[in-house]
């Protein structure tokens, strides 16, 4: 096997990590790696995760598997990272519905007025869902509706700016990519089958997989699932395993981590608690710390502080964050010491440190805030001075 080969196979399987949606358009020359290797890159995904792979001239997609539905640190989010919520995924689903019966080109308010037809219908008022287009907010809901759907390549803009739909003074042209709307889709089964009427018995059933019946398939399941998990998540721990899930990743860790390695150039960090898969380039992941700016100085702070007193409150935190800000109000962005302000720098900073692991917001009121094992290497610890002549040990 050529090193070039396995370069080039390493390369198209970390960009499909990264982002497991390619067109021609966003990454022409991966897509050309992706197919180059398609067999090989195919075997690799069916044999150790699960997944699959499908590519063609226009686009790659690799369908991975749901996280678990209670997981809410894998939001959407719009181009400037703000994470979506409740009514833009509404909308986004209504879009989608839309676009699967609209022409190939449509415009931006032809878009709108069928998304507001189709919001009207008595389900969705059943559940306590309303949408119109008579205030900024819900049409800005839309436009970042829409900037998802043209980073993800369904859409292409032909003329126009969604700027100028915004303040009402045009409208925009877009081709409708059916091969990249058909792909979006990644449950197991098709939504169609789904027959349950609760939301979260929808959603477990649309990312159930089937349940092995042999030794041999169990275990199978078994390595494909923690092969996800050290894949996905910034780190696995061990208490959040069952006790057989513990015990293969204990005892199956070096073979597992190995195979990750060699594929993906992720590097095993292995602990008493758990494993973490660090990437030394620093690309696989959408929450980086520490982060530049105030959000990421505000988060580096409070895992700082976590990292030496283990659990505190939410008042506590709160307390500290209005202290930082006095203290380095002259580098932070303006307004960060207004009243209420460190309400919202600490909700950015618990967001980022609970997508990264490394925090868990304890139920029950008053709230508190717990580090997790992986937070202790943000510990500083004090110097110690010794005395001229003093050796070391």
């Amino acid at each position: 096997m050529r090193d070039e080969d396995v370069a080039q196979r390493r390369t198209a399987l970390r960009a499909l990590l990264a982002r497991p949606l390619l067109t021609a358009e966003s990454d022409p020359a991966t897509l050309v790696l992706i197919r180059r290797h398609i067999t090989e890159l195919r075997d690799w995904l069916n044999r150790e995760t699960g997944w699959r792979l499908q590519a063609d001239a226009e686009t790659a997609r690799l369908f991975k598997t749901a996280p678990a539905g209670s997981d809410a640190t894998y939001p959407a989010r719009g181009r400037v990272g703000e994470p979506f919520g409740r009514r833009r995924y509404v909308v986004l689903c209504l879009a989608l519905a839309v676009l699967e019966r609209a022409d190939a080109q449509t415009t931006l308010g032809r878009l709108a007025e069928e998304v507001l037809n189709a919001a009207a219908g008595p389900e969705l008022a059943e559940a306590g869902f309303t949408f119109g287009l008579d205030h900024r907010a819900e049409r800005s809901d839309l436009v970042a509706v829409v900037r998802a759907l043209l980073d993800w390549g369904v859409l292409r803009k032909v003329a126009g700016d969604e700027d100028a739909y915004l303040s009402a003074t045009g409208d925009v042209l877009y081709d409708v990519r059916r091969p990249v709307l058909a792909a979006l889709l990644t449950g197991a089964r098709g939504p169609s089958t789904v027959r349950a009427a609760l939301f979260e018995e929808r959603l477990s059933e649309l990312a159930a997989e089937s349940v092995p019946d042999t030794d041999d398939l169990r275990n199978q399941a078994m390595r494909r699932r923690l092969t996800r998990r050290l894949l996905e998540d910034p780190v696995v721990y061990y208490d959040d395993l069952d006790d057989a899930e513990r015990g293969y990743l204990v005892s199956q860790r070096h073979a597992i981590t190995r195979r990750i390695e060699e594929a993906t150039g992720l590097l095993p960090e292995i602990r008493a608690e758990g494993i973490a898969m660090v990437d030394p380039d620093d690309e696989l992941t959408d929450v980086r710390m520490p982060e530049q700016r105030t959000d990421g100085h505000v988060t580096l702070l409070v895992a700082e502080h976590l990292a030496t007193r283990g659990e505190v409150s939410l008042e506590e935190l709160h307390a500290f964050v209005r202290r930082a800000a006095e203290r380095h109000v002259p580098y932070w962005r303006k307004g960060v010491t207004a009243p209420g302000a460190e309400e919202e720098l600490l909700a950015v900073a618990l967001g980022k440190l609970t997508a990264l692991r490394l925090v868990e917001i304890l139920p029950g009121a008053p709230s508190r805030v717990r580090g997790r094992p992986a937070i202790a290497r943000y510990a500083i610890e004090e110097p110690t001075i010794r005395e001229r002549g003093q050796a070391s040990r």
